[in-house]
């Protein structure tokens, strides 16, 4: 693994739920320090009051200043102006936000740091904090979100590509409509923390009581409910099978008038990430109910590593990620094949957590996965200072193809 660097970080928001992003930067710092930069925003707001609860909470946030929230983790909360579409708002925002971040680097004893970037948006701040290496690290089709300004997230990732040192994706297709900007890309798809998930397997992890007295089977969702989930899909599977239930256990972010009066449909808020295996033991089945489109056909869904770490059979919508994962993962290319994966699985007893599905996940885990993106990581920062008149080092050669093409 890289040790001894600064690493500053663009991304989403430390407090919210453990996406990829979160998990690499934890064990990368065990060995580096990072700065992490709270959500510089992919949208622009609008008038509706959770958008005035997040700006209200970006307010108290920034106000807070740069905090340190683990060993050598340090969280800052820029303030931004969030019209990514206005180019005079993204020139205000690029000067003092560059200002912020050198500032705060400059307090920590940055020195040489490398950028490590999830945003798009960050391409008119980075190349300007001192960097010795550039890091583009693409795990979505950020200009297909809901509410994101598409032509100017796909002009500034552009720049961000053309900027970037190195560029990692986590899926074939964002391989596939990336590498063209930037011929030092690599797919190292997303890890799983095993040791956490295989806790559902253990006879000692107690079920939670506001799962435990369902009717069998329980099918099961963990993860943020929004747009892309597909929530007629679950309305198709409730009403053709009364008797089962389906357990929706998330954030909700969308119109749920599709399950809204199912009695069989359970929709129980969002739970911390620990408890997940808990929630998992009350499963017999993992489902990816997710509408296929242009941002979820590049996506590379965390909970299906998740659930599989957790030893659950899962049936999945046609993403081109979950057709890789094996045996273990069903495809659905339609409502009623969705459901005839269901019943299949239902009618062969092969249900609820088993060790043998989570070993299957024994070379997924996210030490792994770091230790591979150190090692790209790795080679262009030697081959950064191979360029430096005077320096002859060595650093190992990279494959012809890129990792885990």
């Amino acid at each position: 693994m890289i040790s001894g660097r600064d690493i500053i970080c663009f991304s989403n928001d430390w407090d919210g739920d453990p996406l990829s992003k979160k998990h690499i930067m934890q064990r990368l710092a065990r060995q580096n320090r990072v700065l992490w930069i709270n959500s510089i925003g992919n949208r622009d707001p609008k008038p509706s009051l959770n958008d005035l609860k997040r700006m209200t909470r970006k307010l108290r946030q920034f106000a807070s200043g740069c905090r340190q929230v683990a060993d050598q983790i340090f969280v800052l909360s820029p303030l931004v102006i969030p019209f990514h579409g206005n180019p005079a708002a993204r020139r205000i925002n690029s000067s003092i936000l560059t200002w912020h971040v050198r500032f705060i680097s400059a307090r920590l004893g940055f020195k040489k740091p490398i950028t490590w970037t999830f945003l798009p948006t960050s391409a008119d701040i980075v190349g300007r904090l001192g960097e010795d290496l550039i890091v583009y690290h693409c795990v979505d089709e950020y200009s297909e979100f809901s509410g994101a300004k598409k032509t100017a997230i796909l002009q500034m990732e552009r720049r961000l590509m053309e900027k970037a040192d190195v560029q990692i994706v986590s899926s074939t297709l964002l391989y596939e409509t990336k590498h063209s900007y930037n011929p030092k890309t690599f797919i190292v798809t997303h890890g799983v923390d095993v040791e956490l998930f295989r806790k559902a397997c253990s006879p000692v992890t107690a079920v939670p009581r506001e799962v435990a007295g369902l009717p069998r089977p329980v099918v099961g969702f963990f993860g943020l409910i929004a747009d892309w989930v597909d929530l007629k899909l679950i309305r198709f599977l409730a009403l053709a099978r009364p008797r089962w239930t389906f357990l929706l256990a998330g954030k909700l972010e969308t119109d749920s008038s599709p399950i809204r009066n199912l009695s069989n449909v359970h929709l129980i808020g969002r739970k911390e990430y620990q408890d997940l295996p808990a929630y998992c033991k009350g499963m017999d089945i993992g489902i990816l109910p997710f509408a296929i489109n242009d941002l979820t056909l590049a996506a590379n869904p965390l909970k299906l590593r998740e659930y599989l770490a957790a030893g659950l059979p899962v049936v999945s919508t046609a993403i081109p990620e979950a057709e890789k994962l094996g045996h273990h993962v069903r495809i659905g290319r339609s409502r009623e094949e969705f459901l005839q994966q269901l019943d299949t699985l239902v009618e062969s007893g092969n249900l609820g957590t088993q060790l043998s599905i989570s070993h299957s996940m024994d070379h997924e885990t996210w030490d792994q996965k770091v230790e591979e993106m150190s090692w790209i990581v790795s080679y262009f920062l030697e081959e950064q200072a191979r360029a430096k008149p005077g320096r002859h080092v060595h650093a190992p050669s990279l494959p012809v193809r890129p990792a885990n093409a």
